[in-house]
């Protein structure tokens, strides 16, 4: 175990890095991957263990990403990595300084009034499911809509929040 721990390790984690966004998620990540070794080792034959430690890994990854529901905030933001950061700073700031606390109220004013521009169902889904944190199988039990529909409607509603929200982001930095 030592000997594929100590020739595997190092590169085995740098892949994990590399598909994970923080270091917490990468050393569980190779934990569970180290786990899943030892227990495969009293089991089965491994033949290529390189290849088995990364399949492993991978699947592990993928595993985590289908698990993991983004935030709100994170659906909201896109993929716009710095305006994530910068406004997520700004909206989770617990301090109780004014500035914050009318950076904080604004947004959610904005939001609000951005969620009672779109049309009833998009709103409707959009809040259900982030606000709420119904399923799309529980909304569509609610509405009798098919679960494809309501995610197509959930999307048009973030694509819009989205071009909303970045407005009001533009605002905020250049303030």
């Amino acid at each position: 175990m030592s000997s594929v721990i100590s020739q595997f390790g190092r590169r085995l984690l740098a892949f994990i890095r590399q598909r994970v966004g923080n270091e917490a998620d990468a050393e569980d990540i190779m934990q569970d991957v180290w786990q899943q070794f030892t227990t495969a080792m009293d089991t089965e034959p491994i033949g290529q263990i390189g290849s088995w430690l990364f399949r492993v890994a991978r699947n592990r990854i993928i595993d985590r990403y289908r698990k993991k529901k983004p935030d709100s905030l994170d659906l909201l933001l896109g993929d716009e990595e710095d305006m994530g950061a910068e406004l997520s700073a700004i909206l989770l700031d617990d301090s109780q300084n004014p500035e914050s606390i009318h950076l904080r109220n604004l947004f959610w004013k904005t939001l609000r009034e951005a969620l009672q521009e779109l049309p009833e169902e998009q709103r409707a889904v959009f809040v259900w499911n982030e606000l709420e944190d119904l399923s799309f199988k529980e909304i569509a039990a609610l509405t009798g809509e098919k679960v494809n529909t309501l995610i197509s409607r959930k999307r048009y509603a973030i694509l819009y929040l989205r071009e909303r929200l970045l407005t009001l982001y533009n605002e905020i930095i250049e303030h």
